[in-house]
């Protein structure tokens, strides 16, 4: 149950053939994130031999002695129209659990369809409270909520079907001397970080250490696993963002911009020149990742700016079904359900008063 190195290519092959594969469930996801402060943990279950379903888990100690958590980001990876599949999972993620004293398991399954969360709930697992209800900004620890654009049209066609606007001002950036580049060295990457705290400084979120970037360059970026893109305009770099690719999917997960020269449209030429190479590299799918829950275009605030940006594209609002967690102990969940939320609070207000001294 358990996989070792030597199922990695059979891990990431299963993985990428899969309609619910996702970078986040792939080997080197679990090697990334070891660097921090997670222990990745794999198990498939097989049959005839061949993997059948996955489980790229990360565990988290917690301050509480012997105790930690699982968390499987847009897991397991199998069939979901296959109940017996999933309960064969759920069963072997309990024993996992159990045998790690973790208090809960939690899942992302990336699938929409109702009938998989009844069937979710019925094997014992419950809502994780990270929704639409109780959740911030893009409702869970992966957005609940995303955007998609079938690559199968032509380029042509795909370039017609972005909203006129979308369309004008990709060809305003161009028309204007924006050029795109891949980053290829960790200079770039560099230089994508430094737009990265412009960024966050400018919209109010939080950034990741430089470490973070330097490991993903090392790790997704040397793998094939994700690339870096740069904007660039008189000699200065305007927009980066990062992309993950894997099997027939793509995901833009990371932009920067800076503040300077953004009536030349750097991001429309940039996300363009990102579904190209998506298209070109034999994507069927690309993923543009977070959107505001709301899907309420037509608010003033950045999410609401992400899912206009988004939509221009002519790409498809997609809710999931949401986080799921298997609580292993009544009292530990508890604590959890009731303290993740309140430190979570305390650090963004942390954050803003970070960013107010920092103005003085």
């Amino acid at each position: 149950m358990r996989c070792s190195e030597a199922d990695r290519e059979e891990w990431n092959a299963f993985v990428a053939a899969s309609p619910a594969g996702d970078v986040l469930q792939t080997w080197e996801w679990g090697e990334l994130k070891a660097r921090g402060a997670w222990e990745p943990i794999r198990i498939a279950l097989r049959q005839d031999g061949a993997i059948v379903a996955a489980a790229g888990l990360l565990k988290r100690r917690l301050p509480i002695p012997g105790r930690s958590i699982l968390y499987a980001p847009r897991g397991p990876v199998l069939d979901y129209s296959r109940d017996d599949l999933f309960r064969r999972m759920a069963a072997a993620l309990r024993e996992t659990a159990l045998r790690e004293r973790a208090l809960l398991v939690k899942i992302d399954p990336p699938v929409e369809e109702a009938s998989v969360a009844d069937r979710i709930l019925a094997a014992g697992f419950v809502r994780s409270g990270q929704g639409r209800d109780e959740g911030q900004g893009f409702g869970g620890e992966q957005p609940r909520c995303v955007m998609k654009l079938d690559l199968t049209p032509s380029l042509d066609d795909l370039l017609k079907q972005c909203k006129e606007k979308t369309r004008y001002n990709i060809r305003l950036a161009g028309r204007k001397g924006v050029t795109v580049r891949v980053g290829d060295s960790l200079e770039d990457m560099r230089s994508f970080y430094d737009l990265l705290l412009i960024t966050a400084e400018r919209d109010g979120f939080l950034v990741r250490s430089f470490d973070y970037y330097r490991d993903t360059w090392e790790i997704l970026v040397a793998r094939g696993l994700a690339r870096l893109f740069l904007a660039e305009y008189e000699g200065k770099t305007l927009s980066g963002a990062i992309a993950y690719l894997l099997g027939d999917k793509a995901w833009y997960t990371y932009g920067a911009s800076s503040n300077e020269h953004r009536n030349v449209m750097p991001n429309y030429l940039m996300q363009w020149e990102m579904i190209r190479w998506a298209k070109e590299s034999g994507c069927s799918l690309y993923d543009f990742r977070g959107v505001s829950q709301s899907n309420d275009q037509a608010a003033s605030d950045h999410l609401a700016g992400l899912n206009r940006f988004k939509a221009g594209f002519n790409a498809a609002f997609i809710e999931y079904i949401g986080e799921f967690d298997l609580p292993l102990s009544t009292a530990g969940y508890w604590m959890w359900r009731h303290g993740k939320p309140r430190a979570q609070a305390a650090m963004r207000g942390f954050a803003r008063t970070l960013r107010r001294f920092g103005r003085r």
